[in-house]
């Protein structure tokens, strides 16, 4: 007979935040960010049966918490573990799951918050189902039927600073109900129970590159005291954009990856590499003061700093720098503040991927 320790199960998921575009890298490049979203996860295994909904208690401490549903038919992460589970032929949850989310990550802020969510949540399916053939490549498939912007996940999941693309599905590979959607895509949700079991994602949907980043440069991110869900950021976005536009951001995204590698970084490069004509001036109407901050904070006039962007679909404003971090800071904020934003603000470095750590 097993031990009580053997069949209580108990293991920790560390997913980090992520920024999205680093200026010109709109959907296409990501870098992970050392804040963690973690679940504490114990499954009692001498249990045969649960009086919870799909064998799962949720509890919640953390960003969002009166927002944050503890259903687990409806709460992100583990609606994207049971897509997982049941495309294993497993329902539900083993009897009986606890899984305890601490979340410092903002919501609606532009860190990564639904991308960390979805990684943590397929991580979390394949642990509690005991799928060890799902390599992290494979999990990658999950993560973009879900969401289709591969940049967070990619980030969250491999950790870095990771270019990324994406295979087009076909509408027939994307129109399951059963397939759970996360916010930045439309309503319905998705993640529907009909009693089928959805279909496996197609293999090697994304595939993602790591590039190299120079270990002097940390990462100052400015976070407004407000949000911008993703589906309102992109409503803004133009359906077509002029050629002059697209090649501007074609050189730059070939300058961006080599320029933060290089060690000692060069401030003047690093900030041509990260200039943007296809997504933050058009969410500026979201932003108050946005086009004032990427375009006066400079090399020239901050010493330590390189470059300036808006992270992800923002509202937060990501400041790459060497050094005089809260000087930095204290800008942009005043900056903010001359708008009537009150803004925190955290200084971060480049993250390794998600974790598992057995207890």
């Amino acid at each position: 007979m097993a031990s009580s320790q053997q069949q209580m199960e108990k293991f920790v998921i560390k997913t980090p935040c992520s920024s999205a575009n680093i200026g010109p890298g709109f959907d296409v490049i990501g870098l992970a960010l050392s804040m963690y979203l973690e679940l504490h996860v114990t499954v009692d295994r001498s249990k045969t049966t649960s009086d919870q909904p799909l064998n799962c208690r949720i509890t919640y401490e953390g960003q969002g918490e009166e927002d944050i549903s503890l259903d687990p038919e409806v709460n992100l992460i583990t609606r994207v573990a049971l897509y997982v589970l049941r495309c294993n032929d497993q329902r539900s949850f083993p009897a009986e799951t606890h899984v305890h989310i601490k979340n410092p990550i903002p919501l609606g802020r532009g860190l990564g918050s639904s991308g960390a969510a979805v990684v943590a949540g397929v991580q979390l399916g394949k642990e509690v189902g005991g799928l060890h053939d799902l390599t992290p490549e494979r999990l990658f498939d999950y993560c973009l039927m879900i969401e289709r912007h591969p940049d967070n996940v990619g980030a969250a999941l491999f950790g870095g600073f990771v270019g990324t693309y994406l295979k087009p599905l076909t509408p027939e590979e994307t129109a399951r109900t059963e397939i759970p959607l996360s916010e930045v895509l439309p309503a319905p949700a998705g993640g529907v129970d009909t009693g089928v079991k959805p279909p496996s994602p197609p293999h090697g949907i994304g595939h993602h590159i790591k590039f190299p980043w120079a270990p002097e440069i940390k990462a100052v991110a400015i976070i407004p005291e407000f949000e911008v869900p993703t589906a309102k950021a992109r409503e803004v976005l133009p359906a077509e954009y002029p050629r002059a536009d697209v090649t501007f951001n074609l050189q730059r995204i070939a300058l961006l990856p080599v320029a933060l590698g290089q060690s000692p970084p060069d401030p003047e490069l690093i900030n041509l590499a990260m200039q943007d004509k296809l997504h933050q001036p058009y969410r500026q109407v979201l932003i108050p003061g946005l086009t004032k901050i990427v375009e006066s904070m400079t090399p020239a006039t901050q010493p330590g700093l390189l470059g300036v962007c808006l992270s992800g679909a923002g509202p937060t404003i990501l400041a790459l720098a060497t050094e005089n971090f809260e000087t930095i800071a204290k800008k942009i904020i005043d900056e903010f503040k001359s708008n009537n934003i009150v803004c925190r603000w955290e200084l971060l470095e480049p993250a390794e991927g998600t974790t598992v750590a057995r207890a």
